[in-house]
Parts: structure tokens; sequence; C-alpha cells
């Protein structure tokens, strides 16, 4: 399973943002924008919670499972590439969130000086944290299970087999 790379989920959150700022702009000139919705956040951070209990576990597990403690719990190694899936997914899906929320509340900027437009964009605000939570839990969790072969594999693989 190949590695998320942080630079595509940037990419992910900037083109996401600046789609997001030019469509509010282009929403608000020809009517209402819609608003923030104060459960986005609370959604995210939900999410990122899940993801940094599960690498909590995932790694407590593999800790006493390398030091042989007895009655440790294995980890099933579907379960684990599970969780990388799950963590790959969320913080891909939480990069283009966090960038839409980000563009929207870059253009709310603007607008602070009416008190409904500031409160959404509060909530755009805390929405781009709480994704950036998800992202950085997902890349955690992605980490604990990282077996430590792959290292091997990834540095040698460029290199030409010895005859």
């Amino acid at each position: 399973m190949r590695e998320l790379r942080i630079r595509v989920l940037v990419g992910v959150f900037v083109v996401a943002g600046i789609l997001s700022w030019a469509g509010a702009r282009l929403w608000n000139s020809i009517g209402t924008l819609p608003s923030v919705p104060l459960a986005a956040p609370v959604v995210l951070a939900l999410i990122a919670v899940v993801l940094l209990a599960t690498a909590l576990s995932l790694r407590a597990r593999l800790k006493a499972q390398r030091e042989r403690r007895p009655g440790a719990k294995g980890v099933d190694p579907l379960m684990a590439a599970r969780a990388v899936v799950f963590a790959q997914a969320s913080a891909l899906v939480a990069a283009l969130v966090a960038g839409m929320y980000g563009g929207t509340g870059v253009f709310l900027l603007e607008l602070l000086d009416l008190p409904p437009r500031r409160d959404q964009a509060f909530y755009a605000g805390f929405s781009v944290v709480a994704g950036l939570a998800v992202i950085a839990a997902a890349l955690f969790l992605e980490r604990v299970c990282k077996l430590p072969e792959d290292d091997d594999e990834d540095r040698h693989q460029g290199a030409e087999p010895a005859a």
C-alpha cells in the first residue's frame, strides 16, 4: 500500500480553497450565500478523535506484541490495512472539506461587520482547524500501521540488483 503524500493533501486543500472562494464570490453576487453549518467542525473533530483513538490503540497493541507481553492481543493484518485505508480516505476528504471551508472563510472575512457572517466565518475557521486535526490523526495512524520492512523496500527500490 502506498503512503499518502502530504503534497497531494496540500494540493487538494489549495484547489478546493480557490474553487470555494470563487464559488462563494459568485454565489453571493447572484443571491444569498448558504450558511456554514455549526455541525461541520463538530463532525470533523469527532472523526479526528476516532482516528486518534484507533492509532493509539493499535500502537499500544503493536508495542505489547513486539515486547512479547503475556496475554498481549495481536493485531489482525486485515484490520490494520482497513485502518490505513480509513485514515487515507479520511485525510483526503478532510483536505477537500477544509479547503472548501477555508475558501468560504476567506471570502467571509470581507463581511465580518455582519454578525451572522462573522459567526459563519468562525465556523469555517474551526472547520479548517478540525480538518487539519483529521489529517494529522490520519497521518499518525498511517505511521503506526507502517511495517518496519516497508522502509527497507522503499530505500532499495531504485537500486540495481547485485549480479
